[in-house]
């Protein structure tokens, strides 16, 4: 009989383990939450060993923490990245009361898992708890009408999942009409289940629980905690049994100790196990155990899906279905059925599926999924707040809907004197197991750099650089596979330069004006597994890029221009971009990455030298790199290449040093009468460097920077900012 627990209850696992070793038989088993799904994978024949194995594995510590695999994200269905660091999902019907989160975990992963493995066996066991390897029970809590559940039929991996709800950290499941959560809200130590279900004769209890304290004035928590749980019993309700109480300091959410939550389980087992073998008469044989359990797993039937029926709104159930069984009649394997169900679980206007099996009389499966939809609007909030002068707000507003096909409505603004940005873009996507989408969309720019390196309170320069962009085109977006997808582009833009061809210029100067307007295509491949949408510190990315442009350029030249006339020219040019991101050593406390780049472009020479440089994309694998001019990081032809070092404190804290090289393989030079001439092949070298404090808040990084540009007057500058550095996609550059 093992109680709840959360991550202390993993000590569950050390007791069975000790029990074993000394060949005490279990003839029945309980639990509550942690004890639920602690026991119930010991119900289905799996060894205290193998339990421990799955408890320690990388795959269990993403579970816990609510993360996924990288091959589980499905990178067609990901948002672009923004400035976004809350997010609220808005109810059309009621504003408030149902746009609050119930949870502040996913638990997509885990519950993926537990079909898998639980569902297959209870499915083959006719759902009858009675008839697994052990006879199983569980507790799952009524909170309408404040009492206890206990299953012992039905979907086993749904009763275990339902004993497992902790209020607001995991979504609640709704069984036979009863909004179900943790046992342990009522009935944290069901060792009464043990003795009403069984009629046990003898009773080992593992409990790790405790009533909470009465609650005072101050305490908000205690106050909450004594409201929703009621006082469990934690004695048991026959002389003949012994309670073991693993002494361990591991808390509730400590999910990264479960080695030594495990190990104070069976420490304190094994302290009183002579008390045990005094009062026990039943003892296994191991090698009988052994080939009892073999015999038993060899009944569990295979995951092997061949329809899917889900359990929603009428419109819904077509795209669900649709987005995982083909037209054709077909059979699933794990390893496909896992690419597909987490392929419909990444759109985001899905909130929650959970996954049950039916035995079928040919040997597969149903799947049945209880899909709940997301709310319709979105809002996100968030910004750059930084010490230098380049501060940027962010608001975003999604609408979505699901039918017979996916749609997301999205606006959004940047506002901020550095830079600032409006986009609107519509999304349609037809349900299919490869679903292609394409997007709508149109973009305004507008970038404002000054001449300053300032930080805090010091005074910025005029501007003496101005971008704008208007651009809008039209996407078709396709997947290979989970984190690769192909996006064909087509847009229409115009964009306008205002700048000074000098350093030394007055309010009194007439700018210089670049109008180019035409039309640009494009294909890109893009691979990425990386961990963040900024700052990453795993996984791996490759980007390529190949891009025609074509346009009408229009040069009005001002007070400080060499020129005096206007040009008026068509210019059409080629670019082709590869990035190239992975990180080779990553450890819990340790990454080390590499970070390429190799661009190559036939980029013609606009009116002047300034237009030209403009026209150019820049190497800048810093995101601050983004918020300078930065000129001598800027040609048609480059190769920049660095390494990515990463000390992790915690989990939360990265002491991070980037460091690049970065080689022009042809430049643009100005001459002294303001022509425009080629430099020799790879001349200019230079290369540049970042070092950071970076704290990763739940909302967004707070960091403290210092970037190295040695080509620059004051080479050094130093920043503390709060929040992403990104920007909306630019026009053509």
């Amino acid at each position: 009989m093992l109680s709840g627990g959360g991550a202390t209850g993993l000590s569950h696992v050390g007791v069975l383990k000790a029990l074993e070793e000394h060949n005490i038989k279990i003839d029945y088993i309980t639990g509550t939450s942690a004890g639920a799904l602690i026991g119930s994978l010991y119900a289905i024949g799996i060894s205290p060993e193998e339990i421990e194995g799955y408890m320690l594995s990388d795959e269990f510590q993403l579970m816990a923490g609510g993360m996924l695999k990288p091959s589980q994200r499905f990178l067609l269905r990901e948002e672009d990245p923004h400035l976004g660091m809350v997010s609220l999902s808005l109810s059309k019907d009621s504003l408030l009361s149902k746009s609050l989160p119930t949870s502040f975990n996913q638990s997509s992963y885990l519950d993926f898992f537990m079909m898998k493995l639980l569902g297959t066996a209870g499915a083959s066991c006719y759902n009858h708890f009675d008839s697994l390897f052990i006879p199983f029970r569980c507790v799952a809590s009524d909170v309408e009408n404040k009492k206890s559940i206990v299953f012992d039929s039905g979907s086993l991996n749904e009763a275990i999942r339902a004993s497992m709800t902790y209020p607001f950290f995991i979504k609640p499941l709704r069984i036979d009409g009863v909004l179900c959560f943790d046992g342990g809200l009522y009935n944290n130590f069901p060792a009464d289940v043990m003795y009403e279900s069984f009629n046990a004769d003898y009773i080992i209890g593992s409990n790790v629980s405790y009533n909470a304290l009465p609650p005072t004035e101050d305490d908000l928590i205690g106050q909450l905690t004594n409201m929703l749980v009621s006082k469990s019993d934690f004695s048991l309700p026959c002389e003949d049994g012994i309670i073991i109480k693993p002494n361990t300091n591991v808390g509730s959410f400590e999910f990264a100790d479960v080695k030594q939550a495990i190990e104070d389980g069976y420490r304190s087992t094994i302290a009183i196990i002579d008390s045990i073998k005094e009062q026990v008469t039943s003892y296994n044989n191991p090698e009988e155990l052994r080939m009892e359990r073999d015999a038993f797993r060899k009944k569990i039937v295979p995951v092997r899906i061949s329809s899917v029926t889900t359990q929603t709104g009428k419109s819904e159930l077509k795209y669900t279905r649709l987005s995982i069984m083909k037209r054709k009649p077909e059979v699933l394997g794990p390893e496909e059925l896992e690419k597909r169900y987490f392929r419909l679980y990444a759109a985001p206007q899905i909130d929650f599926i959970f996954p049950t099996l039916h035995l079928k009389s040919d040997t597969t499966y149903e799947m049945l999924l209880k899909v709940r939809k997301s709310r319709d609007i979105v809002l996100d909030v968030g910004g750059h707040i930084s010490s230098r002068p380049v501060n940027t707000g962010y608001i975003g507003l999604t609408y979505r809907t699901i039918g017979k096909v996916l749609t997301k409505t999205h606006v959004e603004s940047y506002f901020g004197k550095f830079y600032g940005s409006v986009r609107a873009d519509f999304n349609l996507e037809f349900p299919a197991v490869y679903p292609i989408s394409t997007k709508y969309y149109f973009v305004m720019n507008r970038w404002d750099y000054f001449r300053s390196f300032a930080t805090f309170f010091e005074d910025v320069q005029p501007s003496f650089l101005v971008q704008n962009e208007m651009f809008a085109g039209m996407q078709m977006i396709q997947p290979f596979g989970n984190t690769i997808k192909s996006t064909i582009d087509a847009r229409f833009f115009a964009l306008e330069d205002e700048y000074y061809q000098t350093a030394f210029f007055s309010n009194k100067d007439i700018a210089d004006i670049t109008e180019f307007q035409g039309f640009s295509s494009s294909w890109k491949f893009l691979k990425n597994s990386l961990n963040r949408k900024q700052f990453a510190s795993s996984g791996h990315k490759v980007e390529f890029t190949a891009r025609f442009v074509y346009g009408i350029e229009n040069s009005v030249p001002g007070s400080t221009s060499f020129q005096n006339d206007i040009v008026n020219r068509s210019r059409s040019w080629v670019y082709l971009n590869l990035k190239y991101q992975s990180f080779l050593i990553d450890k819990s406390h340790f990454h080390l990455g590499i970070n390429g780049r190799a661009m190559y472009s036939n980029l013609p020479r606009f009116a002047n030298f300034t237009a030209t440089q403009l026209a150019m994309s820049n190497f800048s694998p810093i995101p601050d790199m983004h918020t300078f001019f930065l000129p001598e990081y800027r040609a048609p032809q480059l190769l920049g290449a660095g390494i990515n070092c990463i000390g992790t404190i915690g989990k939360k804290v990265d002491l991070r040093i980037d460091g690049f090289f970065y080689q022009p393989i042809v430049q643009f030079l100005e001459t002294a009468d303001g022509s425009i001439v080629y430099s020799d092949y790879f001349d200019g070298e230079t290369w540049l460097a970042s070092a950071s404090a970076i704290y990763h808040s739940f909302v967004g990084p707070i960091r403290a920077t210092v970037n190295y540009f040695p080509l620059q007057d004051a080479p050094m500058s130093f920043q503390i900012s709060f929040g992403y550095v990104l920007f909306n996609e630019r026009a053509i550059r």
